[in-house]
């Protein structure tokens, strides 16, 4: 389909312009480290759950897994619970409270420092900033490699050029303007991509004879699953895997709870909790937060999974054939064919909003990681005065790795790829995180052995156990002579579900086996501060 490119060139100018503004305004009102780091601790509930929501639903959701959905299936629609009692619930009413209150009373700027404040920890502070500077390019990534397809397929621009053109933009607001940039524009790309995908659902409903006919035709394509792809649990896309099969693995413990439980120790996420005036603010915003969340993974996945109809229904063939095996051009593919010329231009834009609100909230996380907390606490030990240049610098490297990271990694690799952050998240910060909010007798060996546990088991249960990614990197075959060293079912466990467990337990054991923080001290971390 031919898109307008005038009309096209109009609407992104428009969008470009308003999305600078945002930035400026951001730039105007960045006075000092707290506004740069938190926009000054004075969110607006409204543009908190917007800019939470649209940090954390990217590209990689739309693209990636609505892609991973056309593929295998509707059973990912259980991710959406996982994102909403997860994601919002969970994280905003209980976590996001504490958070909240403990960095008011530690004066945090960073999710590493509300950590190694709470520790008195230096090295936790730094571990921790350099771990995300290291990691996150991969989930920045992938978020990259999911704006540049749909602009690829939409422009018939080279994709190598489309991503250059998405660090560019979103590094020259984020860079100059800080969180109160980034939070101000989110909330914008959140409304946004809301709208975009509840026309995108009606107009696929429309399309497809309405809601039941459009289901009991996907029912009825079973049949038509690829002999390979049935060889490994797929049994239609409406319905689960086989139970115990390489696909059911992959989807419940990688997809699933690896995102859904990964979440609660998102950085750039956490973060977010420490932006508003007080914890009521986190309450009314869970009333925004739960409906655009539904909205907008859940309407990726659905659309997804339908495609298969539409294409069947057209062309003949299943949605992974049409894209040419690569998951990744699923959703792109469907846009581009069923939709009409002017929501092409429309979705652009709403692809456009949510790689960028992604992409600014972790490259900010991935900037202030490296200059405040790895080399301003972890290297310089505070020696230095304010880290706005440094954390500057450090988005700017970041985001050149992270475009490098989107030129090599290979096709597909979108879902993915956000799960393996996630989930060393998960292993890394989780255990620490929740014991320095809720419990009192956590000690910093405790913490400090969690946080490295943690790391250290899911990179190896990733680089030596879970065959997707140890027969990809070779390093276990190079050492060892063979692709894994565990075979059968051990292969398919996600990291997630091994290093999370032992990072919680070594937290734990290690905490009731050494003594306690001084008490003046864990008193002022869980002072009552309203």
């Amino acid at each position: 389909m031919a898109v307008s490119t005038p009309i096209l060139g109009l609407a992104v100018l428009a969008y470009m312009m308003v999305v600078f503004y945002l930035g400026w305004v951001g730039y105007k009102q960045t006075k000092d480290n707290d506004d740069y780091m938190l926009a000054g601790r004075k969110v607006n509930p409204f543009v908190l759950a917007f800019s939470y929501g649209a940090a954390f639903i990217s590209t990689s959701a739309i693209i990636g897994f609505g892609g991973y959905a056309g593929a295998f299936g509707l059973g990912i629609l259980w991710l959406v619970f996982m994102n909403i009692f997860v994601g919002i619930f969970i994280a905003f009413v209980v976590f996001g409270s504490r958070t909240r209150r403990m960095g008011v009373n530690l004066k945090a700027v960073t999710f590493p420092e509300l950590i190694g404040r709470r520790f008195q920890s230096r090295f936790i502070q730094g571990f921790s900033g350099a771990l995300i500077t290291i990691f996150m390019p991969l989930y920045a990534g992938s978020v990259l490699i999911g704006g540049a397809r749909f602009m690829e397929t939409a422009l018939n621009i080279d994709y190598n050029i489309a991503i250059l053109i998405l660090a560019i933009i979103v590094a020259a607001y984020v860079i100059t303007g800080g969180l109160i940039a980034v939070m101000y524009t989110d909330a914008l790309q959140g409304a946004l991509m809301f709208v975009g995908m509840a026309i995108l659902l009606i107009i696929t409903y429309s399309k497809l004879g309405g809601v039941t006919e459009a289901h009991q035709a996907l029912t009825n394509m079973a049949y038509l699953v690829p002999d390979n792809f049935a060889a490994i649990g797929h049994t239609g896309w409406t319905t689960m895997p086989a139970f115990g099969s390489p696909t059911w693995w992959t989807l419940v413990s990688t997809i699933i709870l690896g995102v859904g439980i990964g979440v609660l120790a998102q950085p750039q996420l956490a973060v977010r909790f420490m932006t508003v005036k007080n914890t009521r603010s986190l309450k009314r915003a869970v009333l925004s937060g739960g409906p655009f969340i539904f909205m907008m993974a859940g309407v990726a996945y659905i659309v997804g999974a339908l495609s298969n109809v539409y294409f069947f229904n057209t062309q003949g063939m299943i949605s992974l054939e049409v894209a040419g095996g690569n998951i990744d051009k699923i959703m792109p593919e469907y846009i581009n064919s069923a939709m009409p010329d002017y929501f092409v231009v429309f979705f652009l834009l709403t692809l456009l909003a949510a790689a960028m609100s992604t992409l600014s909230s972790q490259f900010h996380a991935m900037g202030t990681a490296f200059g405040h907390d790895f080399y301003r606490q972890g290297i310089m030990n505070g020696k230095i005065g304010k880290t706005i240049t440094v954390t500057r610098v450090g988005i700017a490297v970041t985001i050149f790795i992270s475009v490098i990271l989107a030129y090599i990694l290979p096709p597909g690799i979108i879902a993915r790829a956000t799960a393996i952050f996630f989930g060393l998240c998960a292993a890394a910060f989780l255990p620490m995180y929740s014991g320095a909010i809720f419990w009192k007798r956590m000690t910093r060996q405790g913490a400090t052995a969690s946080l490295i546990i943690g790391t250290f088991a899911s990179l190896f249960w990733l680089t030596f156990i879970h065959a997707k990614e140890a027969t990809a990197l070779g390093i276990c075959q190079a050492i060892f002579g063979q692709a894994t060293l565990l075979t059968g079912t051990w292969t398919l466990v996600d990291p997630i579900l091994v290093a999370t467990p032992l990072s919680f337990l070594v937290a734990i054991v290690v905490s009731l086996m050494t003594e306690p923080m001084a008490k003046e001290h864990v008193e002022k971390c869980f002072k009552q501060n309203e």
